[in-house]
């Protein structure tokens, strides 16, 4: 196992008292290890995705070329392995380079809620984040931020709220506190979000209902392909609050044409699926059946010129 770094307890050594600056700031510099990747985990409910897309291929094929340039950022366990508290996107590539070890500044005497701060705010430099991430990630370094006031490590209790957070992150205590309710969301219904398909106001409003009646709303929009306006989002809310939220009022409200949407044909799953051949993946059910239009089209466009000869 490579050398743990030692533990600073913030006293200088009688040799520092005759160094200079030069010779100082260079002690201070982060010392990096290189750390066998199988006794790296990840951090508990890491809430920023890792994507195998394009950036990562890149990621790997730089790695590959010209190693690591940026160390990774662990903390040291109690039970002496590591966790990743910046960089699982890196030692993921890393893994698919085929490398067996990872550069990594590691922090030892960090406890957890210490950790997530950090984590967050170190993902919080990428260009692109989620709506998802930040929910979760916003969650997540209130409750430890809470904690350490609890505590008496950091703050008085009660003095970190979404307001002091908002100030931190960039963001109004109200959108905190908005994207903090979308991790109320059953993943389906936070996809739809992170794909733009769903607006944040309409989204915050789901976030009230129930689990069982999300889960049908999710399905009631995969039928009729569409997304709830937010509107209707506020009144499937008070439909749920008053104790009148079922399948029926859900597909009652779902079904309504919305102002700006454009006409569509609606047609029962049960009236097509047998039609449908089981290999066919759901999502693309309906490419299915265009092309089978298309088709049939041509089909009677062969027949009327036949009938004309």
């Amino acid at each position: 196992m490579a050398e743990r770094p030692k533990i600073n307890l913030g006293m200088s050594a009688l040799d520092d008292l005759f160094k200079d600056e030069k010779e100082l700031a260079e002690g201070k510099l982060a010392k990096i290890y290189d750390i066998p990747l199988d006794q790296i985990d990840d951090f508990p409910e890491h809430p920023f995705k890792v994507k195998m897309n394009e950036d990562m291929d890149q990621l790997v094929d730089s790695i590959k070329e010209r190693g690591l340039i940026t160390p990774i950022t662990l903390r040291v366990k109690d039970d002496g392995r590591y966790e990743i508290v910046s960089g699982h996107r890196r030692r993921k590539a890393c893994e698919i380079a085929g490398m067996t070890t990872i550069k990594a500044d590691v922090l030892e005497g960090m406890n957890r809620d210490e950790a997530v701060i950090l984590m967050v705010e170190s993902n919080f430099q990428r260009s692109v984040i989620l709506p998802s991430e930040k929910a979760f990630s916003y969650k997540m370094r209130l409750e430890a931020m809470n904690r350490q006031g609890q505590k008496g490590t950091s703050c008085p209790v009660g003095t970190r709220s979404n307001q002091q957070l908002a100030e931190e992150v960039g963001d109004s205590a109200r959108q905190v506190a908005r994207y903090i309710r979308l991790t109320f969301l059953i993943p389906e219904l936070l996809n739809l979000v992170d794909e733009g398909k769903m607006g944040m106001r309409p989204a915050v409003e789901l976030s009230y209902l129930k689990p069982e009646e999300q889960k049908i709303l999710d399905k009631a929009l995969y039928v009729n392909d569409c997304t709830p306006s937010h509107d209707q989002a506020i009144r499937l809310r008070k439909a749920s609050e008053s104790g009148e939220l079922n399948q029926t009022v859900i597909e009652l409200i779902v079904n309504e044409e919305k102002p700006n949407q454009r006409e569509k044909i609606h047609i029962r799953l049960d009236r097509v699926k047998d039609l449908i051949p089981k290999d066919v993946n759901p999502e693309k059910a309906g490419d299915y059946i265009v092309a089978a239009l298309e088709h049939y089209k041509k089909h009677l466009q062969m027949q009327k010129k036949k009938n004309v000869r």
